[in-house]
């Protein structure tokens, strides 16, 4: 099992980059951040660009993989988004996951303008978003005319650093969200069943992840593909176990390997950001990032 952390884009780049390091130094295997326009509690507060940070971020480190945890259609275009991350791959040296998910109705989802979609638009976009992506990721020039997305001649030469592209981390529940990561994701990311954050406990969180895991086995094998040749990220915070298993190593090997019973390969905590629903002791939190993997394999 591997073990990760989100990094979220709160800080000046004179500081956050102290973070990025950090991260790379504690030996994670990946460090992650949110692509949103502003996020909830943060949204009166300094919030910077994912891709910008990671390119930043690229540059600061040397091994640690780098991704977005999630990017969404919900002001994003396949066609500009693919020629920002072929660039970042290329900057990074080929280190580069791409974490898509289809999107909520967050501030993001009324930023430039429009009304909220419906879930119904929201999983017809992230459809098509996710398959043209594919396609300009992969091609060198597409031409495409969709519902909701159009790409006349788009070029992409030369492509991703890593072929035949950067992988996908795609993050879904739904039957159609797992669909799209049965056929397009090298990797699968949850945050546990939402409807049980408030009240649930954790044993029902368990149940809720095997379900969802049992669902994205069904779809993989309707695809023609062996489930377990796709990573499975848990994204922690949002179960019912909140904030607990960072209170000490103990209980996150606890919480780890309950997870890992699932079939879960990574686990990706956030980097403590005090007086936040993130806030955790950074000792602990380090402690963790260098001692909890090898008590995981």
């Amino acid at each position: 099992m591997r073990l990760s952390t989100v990094i979220l884009p709160i800080h000046r780049w004179d500081e956050g980059q102290k973070t990025w390091r950090r991260a790379e130094d504690l030996g994670f295997h990946a460090a992650y951040t949110y692509d949103h326009l502003s996020w909830r509690t943060f949204r009166d507060e300094p919030w910077f660009g994912a891709v910008p940070t990671l390119t930043a971020a690229a540059t600061a480190t040397q091994s640690v993989r780098l991704g977005t945890l999630v990017t969404s259609p919900n002001f994003r275009h396949p066609v500009t988004l693919a020629k920002e991350l072929i660039s970042l791959d290329d900057i990074s040296g080929g280190r580069i996951t791409l974490g898509i998910g289809a999107g909520g109705t967050g501030f993001d989802a009324t930023a430039l303008g429009q009304e909220p979609w419906t879930p119904r638009e929201r999983a017809d976009r992230f459809a098509e978003f996710v398959a043209l992506l594919d396609r300009l990721l992969t091609e060198d020039a597409v031409s495409y005319e969709g519902n909701f997305y159009a790409a006349h001649e788009a070029r992409n030469i030369p492509g991703c650093a890593q072929r035949p592209r950067l992988p996908f981390a795609v993050a879904a529940t739904g039957p159609r969200g797992l669909r799209l990561a049965a056929r397009y994701g090298q990797a699968w990311v949850t945050t546990g069943d939402p409807k049980l954050y408030e009240n649930g406990t954790p044993e029902q969180s368990v149940q809720a992840l095997r379900a969802q895991t049992e669902k994205l086995a069904d779809a993989c094998a309707a695809a023609g593909r062996d489930a377990s040749a796709l990573d499975k990220v848990l994204l922690t915070g949002f179960t019912p176990d909140r904030g607990r298993p960072l209170e000490s190593l103990d209980a996150f090997v606890d919480f780890a390997g309950r997870h890992r019973e699932l079939g879960f390969t990574e686990i990706v905590i956030h980097w403590p950001i005090p007086d936040s629903d993130f806030a955790a002791d950074q000792k602990v939190f380090e402690r963790i990032a260098m001692e909890a993997p090898s008590q995981l394999t």
